[in-house]
């Protein structure tokens, strides 16, 4: 077995069929896989925006959600939020809710590398600071979700195109919770 990072192969009916080593997954060609996408709130309600690091292979320097990962073979998705969460912005998780349970997208970036996942979408709530690691983020910010929301509507190549996807549809199902 491999001790670099697997990802979870998919059928186009989303049951598993394989993994993937992660560094040879994302290509021209990549295959379906599974994912997931967080986006993290405060106590203040603002929810967290990060960029990209810029030596990422697909989306460098883009905005984006607050973090996404791949969970592993046979690990649980929260476990997997909570172990990408700290990785990634040396934070924990409260409050970890599965909001679009069968988000699914492809996309191409403009160096034709393709994300092809099915991608369930979660929230959490952090009172940490955030400490982002460089070779995962650039930078990040705590933003008003409407400010979020305007500036995606208005400048959507400046974000990942799951970010773009997925926040209008975030916000419907926030809606229906309350």
């Amino acid at each position: 077995m491999s001790s670099r990072e697997q990802v979870v192969l998919l059928s186009e009916e989303g049951t598993p069929i394989g993994t993937a080593d992660k560094a040879t997954v994302h290509t021209n060609d990549t295959a379906l896989h599974l994912a997931f996408s967080c986006h993290v709130f405060d106590e203040q309600g603002r929810i967290l925006v990060t960029r990209r690091s810029l030596d990422k292979v697909a989306w460098p320097g883009v905005w984006t959600n607050s973090f996404c990962g791949h969970p592993a073979p046979g690990e649980e998705m929260t476990d997997a939020v909570a172990r990408r969460a700290e990785r990634e912005l040396g934070i924990t998780l409260d409050d970890v809710t599965v909001a679009l349970p069968d988000f699914r997208y492809r996309a191409t970036d403009a160096s034709g590398i393709v994300e092809y996942e099915i991608c369930p979408v979660f929230t959490a709530t952090t009172s940490d600071n955030v400490a982002g690691r460089p070779d995962e983020v650039a930078e990040w910010n705590w933003v008003d979700p409407d400010a979020l929301r305007t500036s995606v509507a208005s400048t959507p190549w400046a974000f990942s195109p799951w970010l773009t996807l997925q926040l209008p549809l975030l916000s419907e199902a926030t809606a229906q919770q309350r």
